[in-house]
């Protein structure tokens, strides 16, 4: 009785182990697995092209990062460019990539999550006020927050929900995201919950926001734009 008690254990640990190891981006078991986005094959990531085929310009971007982007066509004030997988394919099964994020003044980055990747923010230019929100514990989210200047550094850590906002009302701000997935996911909780295609009901929404009807109504009638190219 006591083996088979101490066989559970070991394989339970064993279960919790596995899943700790496959719950974020897979190490490379090579130098490289440059995507081949041409595959017909389906896996989780991108089938490895062959050695052979590759070149420089497949860990390569041209992406003038060191340019301003534009703010203005975001209701949010700000512009995110992210260098993953889809662009460098060169990335793939290397668990990082990158983004630049430009605010106007008063703008922001608003709420959102990434589901598969913690992220660490550098500010090159301007002040932001950061934060972000933890899971459901002892019926609290408590709020992390920080106003950043430039060459502050702030993390956020992977799937919780957190924010960027340019306090200035005459000067725009500049920052850098370093993120440890090769393709980490963004949900803008307010387009995800109010713009989702086909809509949540209004009587899910009216109840989970302890708001009438009308008020969700009028919310996801709005235009719920992305801030991302």
């Amino acid at each position: 009785m006591a083996s088979s008690t101490t066989f559970l254990v070991l394989t339970t640990l064993l279960a919790l182990l596995s899943w700790q190891v496959i719950a974020s981006d897979p190490s490379p078991l090579q130098d490289f697995c440059v995507a081949d986005k041409d595959s017909q094959v389906r896996v989780n990531g991108f089938v490895c092209k062959d050695t052979k085929d590759v070149k420089a310009d497949d860990f390569f971007l041209a992406a003038n990062l060191d340019k301003p982007r534009d703010t203005t066509v975001s209701k949010v004030g700000s512009n995110v460019t992210l260098i993953n997988v889809m662009r460098i394919p060169g990335l793939n099964t290397l668990g990082i990539s990158l983004a630049r994020i430009d605010y106007a003044p008063l703008g922001e980055n608003p709420p959102h999550t990434h589901p598969r990747a913690t992220e660490i923010l550098t500010v090159l230019e301007g002040t932001l006020y950061v934060g972000f929100v933890t899971s459901n514990q002892n019926n609290v989210n408590k709020l992390f927050t920080k106003t950043l200047n430039k060459g502050d550094v702030f993390v956020f850590p992977e799937g919780l929900i957190h924010f960027q906002f340019n306090p200035c009302p005459d000067k725009p701000a500049v920052a850098l995201a370093a993120l440890s997935s090769q393709n980490p996911g963004a949900i803008t909780i307010a387009n995800a919950v109010f713009g989702s295609k086909p809509p949540i009901s209004d009587d899910v929404l009216a109840r989970a926001f302890q708001v009438e009807k009308k008020t969700v109504d009028w919310l996801q009638a709005q235009f719920w734009a992305d801030n991302h190219n």
